[in-house]
């Protein structure tokens, strides 16, 4: 399976690409179904105007969008005409998948001032990492020093309006002794400064449960991906509620994770094709899950 990670590793450094109130669903419109537009990306290059007016159509009000092009553009757009677009078809884009692989190896911020350029044109208001070298993440150690870098990028997101967030996948569960590598993340950063984006789906593939970690530390998953696992093999992803991953319990955990916005993310084994697929995603989530939020 392609997934993000291994993108971001085959393309290199360049930029590529709350809180438990009772009002909480109101206030923060959870009930918006979002899409993580890595989803649709073997069609949206294709026909952008026409992948997300088709994703608007299906009921999404969100996107999430993965920056990853050499000119700087999303898919030939500018961020504020692809922000155009999103208006012209009644959506939004809460977060961004932002690549900062230079800051993390050297302290260099041009990626990230470049990234903060195009998440104030599109109105973002969590500018998100979906990943990070292994080398950074795979010693007790470097998760600590990955941990501060975390707090001083988090801190100059901050200044500039921004909210930082981090994406996991499953090796940030590689234990080192009697922790792992997202654990020290949640007790090394601020919570001030730094979010998480729960990939509910690379979490369970790891053999962890996203409830208990919603209940260790409360408030600090504001975003998840929604992605389901396949029955009958593991490290494919399938619709969701088709799957093994029990969303139900997870979205009736909803106000102890903190979560304020989710995206469906669909990598691999679409039925009957992408397009058809995120319309599965979208229909299961309004009618079982959504009702589940209150």
């Amino acid at each position: 399976m392609t997934t993000r990670r291994t993108f971001i590793k085959q393309t290199g450094t360049v930029a590529a690409g709350a809180w438990l109130l009772p009002s909480f669903a109101k206030k923060h419109k959870t009930k918006n179904i979002g899409i993580q537009l890595w989803t649709v990306r073997d069609v949206i290059g294709k026909d952008v105007t026409g992948t997300i007016r088709k994703i608007a159509e299906d009921g999404y009000k969100d996107v999430e969008i993965f920056f990853y092009s050499s000119d700087h553009k999303l898919w030939g757009l500018t961020g504020n005409e692809f922000k155009k677009l999103l208006d012209a078809n009644g959506l939004k884009s809460s977060s961004g998948h932002y690549i900062f692989g230079s800051y993390f190896e050297n302290g260099n911020l041009d990626d990230v001032h470049l990234s903060i350029n195009v998440a104030h044109a599109l109105n973002n208001e969590y500018i998100t990492i979906p990943s990070i070298e292994d080398k950074f993440k795979n010693t007790l150690d470097a998760c600590k020093a990955t941990a501060e870098k975390f707090n001083k990028l988090g801190e100059f997101c901050k200044k500039e309006g921004l909210k930082l967030a981090y994406h996991n996948h499953n090796i940030e569960f590689k234990q080192f002794g009697d922790t792992y590598g997202y654990e020290v993340f949640l007790k090394e950063t601020d919570p001030a400064l730094i979010n998480f984006e729960m990939d509910i789906y690379w979490l369970v593939n790891a053999g962890k449960d996203p409830v208990t970690l919603f209940n260790q530390f409360p408030g600090r998953f504001p975003m998840w991906h929604v992605k389901d696992m396949d029955k009958n093999n593991r490290e494919e992803n399938t619709e969701v509620g088709k799957g093994s991953i029990d969303f139900k319990k997870i979205f009736a955990n909803a106000k102890t994770s903190g979560m304020k916005h989710f995206f469906v993310e669909q990598e691999s084994n679409y039925q009957p094709d992408v397009l058809g697929a995120t319309k599965t995603d979208c229909d299961y989530i309004r009618q079982n899950l959504v009702p589940l939020l209150r």
